[in-house]
């Protein structure tokens, strides 16, 4: 999820009109779970399969390389659309389904919130860049900022998730748990931006601004969900998570 610069006013609405219908079917879905929530996963992670692997073939004409990145795309994006799918559905699932949709939720607010973050703060301070040959414009200030902001959500999930788990004693949460929430959402957020860097970079290679045009104002899929990948796979591998 990039961060740009301001758009005309038509561009910010039709943009405004897709992140709300984007939003009302990301969250029916994961609000229902089960089937419907592996259903949409499962959709969202094809359509980015093939914008992933259309930005390869874009990139290069060597056959070799467009067959290693196609098998590291497949990994890629199997692996997290199926991590992300089971952290709603299996990860501490209480009777109710709601410890796994905090879990759920947890992450792609992280990722969300990295973006805002980011976006206002690098905006608001500006500063040296960070890779300019591959995204002009993200800043580190930027990225403090998106760190920052990603920090406060992680706490604020650890916290619901401890009001869940047992609310009788919410109000005696250690500070070391407040400490491991920031500590990770922050680290996360770090690998939202290298999500987003990757495919920037990709872009680059293939010449285009966006994945696709199947969003409105957006691009296409993995444009959305460049940095979600990435912190998914990272949160899975090393099981990370605020709580």
């Amino acid at each position: 999820m990039n961060q740009t610069s301001i758009r005309p006013k038509s561009d910010l609405t039709t943009r405004t009109l897709s992140a709300a219908v984007m939003l009302l079917v990301a969250g029916t879905a994961l609000w229902f779970g089960g089937y419907i929530w592996f259903v949409f996963v499962a959709v969202v992670a094809a359509v980015c399969l093939v914008e992933f692997i259309r930005l390869i073939f874009m990139a290069t004409d060597k056959l070799a390389r467009r067959i290693f990145g196609s098998i590291v795309a497949v990994i890629y994006v199997g692996f997290a659309g199926f991590a992300l799918a089971e952290a709603r559905h299996a990860w501490l699932h209480d009777d109710d389904g709601h410890l796994g949709l905090v879990t759920a939720i947890s992450l792609i607010g992280i990722v969300v919130w990295t973006d805002i973050g980011a976006y206002f703060s690098g905006r608001a301070i500006g500063g040296p860049k960070i890779a300019p040959k591959i995204s002009p414009s993200k800043t580190w200030a930027g990225l403090i900022g998106g760190m920052t902001a990603a920090a406060f959500w992680s706490a604020i999930s650890m916290y619901i998730f401890a009001t869940i788990v047992d609310p009788l004693d919410y109000y005696t949460i250690p500070v070391s748990k407040w400490i491991w929430a920031l500590a990770v959402g922050a680290f996360l957020a770090v690998f939202a931006q290298i999500g987003d860097f990757f495919e920037s970079w990709l872009k680059r290679c293939a010449g285009v601004k966006d994945s696709s045009k199947l969003i409105p104002g957006h691009g296409g899929v993995f444009d959305r969900i460049d940095g979600l990948l990435s912190v998914v796979i990272v949160s899975t591998l090393f099981n990370l998570r605020p709580f």
